[in-house]
C-alpha cells in the first residue's frame, strides 16, 4: 500500500509547481452564471485547479473559464485544458487547435495543455511530438495526456526531446481504482501527477455504505470521504465537478485533514 500523502498541495510532475489537491472540472455544466459564483467561491478556498477541454459545450466551458480569469485574476488559477486527438495528427493542426483555445480561455498561454485522448489514427510518437511543439512555441508552460494506457504513456515519453509529460488525467475514484494496479506506482515512481476525473462517479459512491460508515465516524460527508481516498494517494489530484457554491464547500471540506489507513483499506 502506497504512503498516505498529507499534503493539500500537489506537485505537478517534476516542474517544482504545486496546486491544490482538489480541482475542478467544468465538464457539462448547466448553470454558468451559477457556476461563475461557485468557482469564485472554490477559489477563495484554496482550489486553484481548474480543468477544462475545447470539447465541452462547444467551446463554452473554455469561455466559462475566461470569464472566472477576468472576474479574480490569472495569477489565481492553474488552467489545464484538452485538445482533441486529431489536432495532434499535425504540428500545425496542434498549434492552430491550442490558439483558438487560448483565445477563448482569454490568455496568451495556458499552464497546461493535454491530448483529450489517443488517436488511433496516428501514432502515439508522433503525437507526443505535435504535443510537445505546443510547448516550444510557448502557448503553454507544461504538457500532459488524457486517458492514456500506461504503454501508450511510456511510448509519448519516449518520443519527447525537451519536455516530459507531467499528468495523465484519467478515471479514478472508489468505485474504479483499476489505476492503483500499474499506472499509479508507474506515476509515483517517475514523477507524473495523476489527475482523477470523475471522482464521485455521478454521485454513484454515495450508494456505498462503507462510505456511509466511514463518513459517520470522522463527522464528514460520503463526498468528503470519497475525495479523501483520493487526495490520500501521492501524486493524486481529483477533479469534480461543481456548480453550486455549497457543492465547492462541501468538496473543499475534503482538505485538510486525511483518512486513516485502516480506512483507506476499508474502501
Amino acid at each position: 500500500m502506497l504512503p498516505v500523502d498529507p499534503s493539500d498541495r500537489k506537485p505537478i510532475g517534476r516542474t517544482g509547481e504545486h496546486v491544490s489537491a482538489i480541482g475542478l472540472g467544468t465538464w457539462a455544466i448547466r448553470d454558468y452564471r451559477g457556476a461563475l459564483r461557485a468557482y469564485v467561491e472554490a477559489v477563495s478556498l484554496g482550489i486553484d485547479n481548474i480543468d477544462t477541454a475545447e470539447m465541452y459545450d462547444n467551446g463554452r466551458a473554455e469561455r466559462f473559464v475566461g470569464e472566472l480569469v477576468r472576474t479574480i485574476g490569472r495569477t489565481r488559477l492553474f488552467i489545464t485544458t484538452k485538445l482533441l486527438p486529431q489536432r495532434f495528427r499535425s504540428r500545425d493542426s496542434a498549434v492552430k487547435a491550442a490558439r483558438l483555445s487560448l483565445e477563448r480561455l482569454g490568455v496568451k498561454e495556458a499552464d497546461l495543455i493535454l491530448i483529450h485522448w489517443p488517436d488511433d489514427l496516428a501514432p502515439i510518437e508522433e503525437q507526443a511530438r505535435n504535443l510537445e511543439a505546443l510547448a516550444e512555441e510557448g502557448l503553454t508552460r507544461y504538457i500532459g495526456v488524457s486517458n492514456f494506457t500506461l504503454e501508450e504513456l511510456e511510448r509519448a515519453r519516449s518520443a519527447l526531446k525537451k519536455h516530459d509529460i507531467v499528468v495523465n488525467q484519467v478515471k479514478y475514484s472508489i468505485l474504479d481504482r483499476g489505476i492503483e494496479e500499474d499506472m499509479l506506482p508507474y506515476a509515483v515512481r517517475e514523477g507524473i501527477t495523476i489527475q482523477a476525473y470523475t471522482p464521485l462517479e455521478r454521485g454513484a459512491v454515495l450508494r456505498v455504505g462503507k462510505l456511509k460508515e466511514i463518513a459517520a465516524k470522522y463527522n464528514k460527508t460520503p463526498v468528503q470521504v470519497a475525495l479523501n481516498y483520493l487526495i490520500a494517494r501521492p501524486r493524486v489530484i481529483a477533479i469534480p465537478k461543481a456548480e453550486k457554491v455549497e457543492h465547492v464547500r462541501e468538496i473543499a471540506g475534503a482538505l485538510g485533514w486525511r483518512l486513516k489507513e485502516e480506512d483507506i483499506r476499508a474502501l
